[in-house]
């Protein structure tokens, strides 16, 4: 006889989104201690969920983003009848992610209305975006009873990191470097000096390792589009004022954003370490827990550091800070408040994108500066 209550969780597709989906997961854990969470997600979000201790099984979704698959879809749905879940709940709003749960006989069905998919939720919600703003708000109130007030404060996200995750990533980007004092002004200068604890707790978010020098994580890379980057020359100014104190600067974020790490990296000299393309999900996780401060535009990188726990000054310009922020109390959001922004386009409709060219790179540094000293 089962002893627990049973959900199938529809993740999203995108980083950001699923980091915030944990506050959902953990908040079904905090109202239903016996509940167990599986996860139906694109392959590349596993890593993702593999460090989220709410989730008990990470089901990969079998088709690329943006295939309909109807076949492929019920065949999946049919696949999952055998799990037996008691709940569903779907966090993206399209028609063809509620066909595997209603496939797979699932009792319970529950997400917004959203592409007429009447016939497929038998838990309908009707999203009330004046009173659910924000996108982790929207996650969360689909765990809740219908008409169920929301609570005040939403979990925050928190990945777990261990120290053997660390020290594989240290070693396969050869990170262990001797802590002798290098000649001053040598790309050794930089590197830091890792000394991994012996003893690391098994719930860890907030862990970096002992360091000679201290690590700045860059994030200059948005998936969405050239109206959320800040300028490409200024990531660069704060990669080579803070390589002149004496920091270790670190680029993260995909093959499509190599040009860009590439020149910020030129522009400093070719001090920075440039990891663009280089690592999993799941690495680029791992090595930018070893970090002390991350600057990153809105994008699904600022959503793992939050999660992590680590200093963010995040940097919003075609987005809404209020719609997806940083869900970590030590971020420190950057936004112009123009009268053209948000906008949530791809590229500035006005062709200046002063909502970013207007965040100056000293204004970044003060805020690095004051993350530091833990001013508020």
């Amino acid at each position: 006889m089962k002893k627990y209550h049973k959900i199938l969780v529809v993740g999203p597709s995108w980083v950001g989104d699923m980091v915030m989906a944990q506050s959902l997961f953990i908040a079904l854990k905090n109202t239903r201690p016996d509940c167990r969470i599986d996860v139906l997600a694109p392959s590349w979000t596993l890593s993702l969920l593999e460090r989220m201790p709410e989730v008990t099984n990470a089901i990969a979704m079998p088709l690329p983003r943006g295939k309909f698959g109807l076949m492929e879809r019920i065949k999946l749905g049919l696949s999952l009848r055998s799990e037996g879940y008691d709940q569903a709940i779907l966090l993206p709003n399209s028609w063809k992610s509620a066909i595997p749960p209603f496939f797979a006989n699932i009792p319970i069905r529950t997400g917004y209305i959203g592409e007429c998919r009447w016939g497929l939720l038998n838990d309908a919600r009707k999203l009330d975006k004046n009173l659910l703003t924000m996108t982790v708000q929207r996650f969360v109130a689909l765990g809740l009873p219908a008409d169920t007030p929301m609570p005040p404060v939403c979990p925050q996200p928190a990945l777990t990191i261990s120290k053997d995750r660390q020290q594989a990533v240290i070693d396969k980007f050869k990170l262990t470097l001797s802590a002798a004092a290098p000649a001053p002004g040598s790309p050794a200068a930089y590197a830091p000096s890792m000394a991994i604890a012996e003893s690391v707790p098994d719930r860890l978010t907030a862990y970096t390792p002992s360091m000679a020098i201290k690590i700045l994580a860059l994030c200059p890379g948005a998936e969405y589009g050239p109206a959320k980057r800040w300028p490409t020359e200024y990531y660069a100014e704060v990669a080579r004022h803070k390589i002149d104190q004496g920091w270790q600067v670190w680029l993260f974020g995909s093959d499509k954003d190599k040009a860009v790490a590439e020149q910020i990296n030129r522009e400093a000299s070719g001090f920075c370490t440039d990891f663009t393309g280089r690592t999993s999900v799941a690495e680029a996780v791992d090595l930018m827990s070893l970090a002390n401060t991350v600057v990153s535009n809105d994008s699904g990188l600022m959503h793992v550091a939050a999660a992590l726990d680590k200093k963010i000054i995040a940097i919003y310009g075609s987005s809404d800070p209020g719609f997806t922020p940083p869900l970590n109390d030590k971020a420190r959001v950057i936004s112009l408040n123009l009268d053209c922004a948000p906008c949530f386009k791809r590229d500035c409709p006005l062709g200046h994108t002063h909502c970013l060219t207007g965040i100056t790179p000293d204004r970044v540094l003060e805020l690095i500066t004051l993350t530091q000293s833990g001013s508020k």
